[in-house]
């Protein structure tokens, strides 16, 4: 059952590149969905920080895996749900593996990789494919399947003797069982359309699993891409503090209201106090959140 433990959110309007006004060693879990590269929702994003071509975009996501390393506890999991690319680019069609770049950055920030996870979602088409009806030799495998990785910042986290937060925060044999499995195949997509566009939010399943499988009751969870906030309505839902960085002032405002709607605490962050942008402020993004996929 969800807790009732007395837990705070802070949202913060700010860049995930920095993460500033959170103290380093701060967080025990970061929980998120970044922009995917080479997705065209996202191109516009990425061109307005400077990155036309994929090493680059690839680069800004470091950037902010860097700094989420920076703001973690010893021993704190990093939790990113990527999904890879199909493209055609200069006339030629591939595949973008932003999974296998999100886990060569990670470790060269610092973490550690860890066994990930697979989340294949349920479609009304598993026959579908791409390719040339019933002729080889040029279909394509269907891309049906999102990675959630996971990484660790240094060794196993050190707790007191007997912390009564770990009996707090129990799952049951059945819950142990099938979430540390490697496949999810049992968590639909969450619905795109809003009002602004695609949301590229991820389902509520997603960050509940995540947020009881890697943190204890009361910890601190972070979205450094909050969107429309899951993650953060995961984490509290759960009994542990929750802090959501979203850089779009409609997304931030959005998130503001939402917060406020759902009796969140709001703690105003870096900037967020300005109506407009200074030069440190991030470019506007596209419609629809980021992390929240969480949200």
């Amino acid at each position: 059952m969800p807790h009732s433990r007395t837990v705070s959110v802070r949202l913060l309007h700010g860049d995930a590149r920095r993460l500033d006004g959170i103290p380093d060693g701060s967080v025990h879990l970061v929980v998120t969905s970044p922009p995917y590269p080479m997705i065209p929702q996202w191109d516009e994003l990425f061109r307005q920080l400077g990155a036309n071509e994929y090493p680059a975009m690839t680069r800004i996501l470091e950037d902010a895996w860097r700094a989420c390393h920076r703001v973690l506890v010893p021993g704190g999991i990093l939790s990113v749900n990527i999904g890879d690319a199909l493209r055609t680019t200069h006339g030629e069609f591939r595949l973008w593996p932003n999974h296998a770049e999100t886990l060569v950055a990670a470790e060269r920030v610092g973490f550690r990789p860890l066994p990930y996870l697979l989340w294949k979602k349920p479609t009304n088409k598993p026959n579908a494919f791409l390719g040339s009806g019933f002729l080889p030799p040029n279909a394509y495998v269907t891309l049906d399947c999102e990675f959630i990785l996971l990484f660790r910042k240094g060794g196993l986290r050190r707790l007191p003797s007997h912390d009564p937060r770990r009996e707090e925060s129990r799952f049951s044999r059945a819950e142990r069982d099938r979430w540390f499995s490697q496949v999810w195949s049992d968590v639909r997509g969450a619905p795109q359309r809003t009002a602004h566009g695609r949301s590229a939010a991820f389902p509520l399943a997603i960050p509940e699993r995540l947020v009881r499988m890697f943190s204890l009751a009361g910890d601190t969870v972070l979205d450094p891409f909050a969107g429309t906030g899951t993650t953060l309505e995961a984490a509290l839902r759960w009994g542990r503090n929750a802090i959501g960085v979203e850089w779009d002032a409609d997304s931030y405002a959005a998130l503001v209201a939402r917060g406020r709607a759902l009796g969140w605490a709001e703690v105003t962050g870096t900037a967020a106090e300005k109506a407009g942008r200074d030069e440190r402020s991030p470019p506007r993004r596209p419609a629809g959140g980021t992390g929240a996929r969480t949200g």
